[in-house]
């Protein structure tokens, strides 16, 4: 398959950056210790909430894949190691991946479209959450179970920024407005704490729902969005986790639904200086937690198609190019 030129340095920096791949096979993994869920402080929730959920509709054979690739002190568990990329992304060998969280819109435009918006703030394209997700799912699809004389990926790596990348997008203000930085411009008041906007929806509705409603305690929480799932969002996961014309990962749809999410709840009745309390906070909770759910189901679903074994490696790869964005390049 051919990726898009910039694309594909995407894929092979991720190989050579600082040698991490022989840093990882020489066993050097005390770094994931800090990721362990004792550890948390929020920045992380949202991703182990996310993570955690997706555990739970693995299928068997994506399960065994997932654990495989783990790395051995995450002793099995995928949600311990999900916020990985933010921990390294301001490293100096890993700065390339700090503009991979995200994908910036038009201002006011309120939708998203993947040849406008998937690039850097240099201009590179495929450079942002959704070009990242298509990557490391190629990755995955074509690295495993392929002989290492043809496949050149560190698939764990790959596994835990694909888990990071997909959490991310479901987070309304990591596509959203380009002039406030996802809302990271925008000043506000939580209550009588100064923060800023994107600051809210990373960290503070999730914090204050925790301490409010769950005992402060994070897995109280993720029950109760399971339960959700099971119950009152039970008729909506078959088309959660699916892909039209089977692809093996659809991020652009996702991406769309939360620039709409920004539109609608993160940006409205937020204006700087404002202070955001309860009305705001018990409004946009249940979006919050929605998105949580949507991204757990949707992370598992495409775990399950990569991992499945019945479709041959040649399928998979048709499959997925023929959802790769194909952006036409403006004539001068």
């Amino acid at each position: 398959m051919n990726l898009p030129s910039s694309l594909n340095r995407l894929v092979k920096s991720q190989v050579k950056m600082s040698g991490f791949k022989l840093w990882w096979i020489e066993g050097a993994f005390a770094i994931l210790l800090l990721l362990v869920p004792g550890n948390l402080g929020w920045g992380k929730e949202g991703h182990y909430a996310t993570c955690k959920i997706a555990e739970s509709f693995l299928s068997e054979e994506a399960l065994k894949a997932v654990k495989e690739l783990l790395p051995e002190t995450a002793e099995g568990d995928l949600a311990s190691v999900c916020s990985w990329p933010d921990e390294i992304k301001h490293r100096y060998n890993w700065r390339w991946t700090s503009e991979l969280h995200y994908v910036d819109t038009p201002d006011f435009r309120c939708n998203y479209d993947y040849c406008r918006d998937c690039h850097d703030s240099s201009g590179v394209k495929d450079n942002c959450v959704t070009g990242a997700i298509y990557n490391y799912t190629e990755q995955l699809v074509t690295g495993y179970n392929a002989s290492n004389s043809v496949v050149n990926y560190n698939l764990t790596e790959a596994l835990m920024f694909l888990s990071h990348y997909i959490g991310d997008v479901h987070q309304p203000l990591h596509v959203s407005f380009t002039s406030d930085e996802g809302g990271n411009t925008i000043t506000v008041r939580w209550y009588k704490r100064k923060t800023n906007l994107h600051h809210v929806w990373d960290s503070d509705i999730i914090e204050s729902a925790m301490k409010t409603f769950y005992d402060k305690d994070l897995d109280v929480m993720i029950s109760a969005i399971e339960k959700n799932i099971s119950d009152t969002w039970s008729n909506d996961i078959s088309s959660w986790g699916n892909c039209t014309s089977g692809e093996e990962v659809c991020p652009d749809p996702w991406a769309s639904e939360s620039i709409k999410f920004a539109c609608n709840y993160a940006y409205r009745n937020a204006t700087p200086g404002t202070t955001l309390g309860d009305d705001y906070f018990l409004s946009r909770l249940p979006v919050v937690e929605m998105r949580l759910a949507q991204g757990g189901v949707r992370l598992a679903a495409t775990l399950n198609r990569i991992f499945d074994s019945r479709p041959s490696i040649a399928h998979k790869l048709a499959s997925f190019g023929n959802i790769q964005p194909t952006c036409q390049i403006a004539s001068s």
